[in-house]
């Protein structure tokens, strides 16, 4: 089976691991992605506004396609003090 490897970043990381494996499908987008990974994790929806894409370490826009071994990494905003 083909797969994108999904990464989380910080508070992400923390809550829903760091690596994940998704099943790759002909067409699949960077929000279709978002949208599978909300299905398997429906806490995960109100993290990802604001949250940078990168595809194979550059940022992409939500209708970038995916192609089978690309890397996804979500990372979300940063805060500090």
């Amino acid at each position: 089976m083909e797969s994108i490897q999904v990464l989380f970043f910080a508070g992400l990381r923390e809550r829903f691991g760091d690596r994940h494996q998704v099943a790759w499908e002909e067409g699949l987008t960077v929000e279709g992605l978002l949208n599978r990974l909300h299905e398997t994790y429906p806490d995960l929806a109100p993290f990802l506004k604001g949250t940078m894409i990168a595809v194979n370490e550059a940022y992409a826009a939500r209708d970038t396609s995916l192609h089978p071994g690309d890397q996804v990494a979500i990372i979300p905003p940063v805060s500090g003090g």
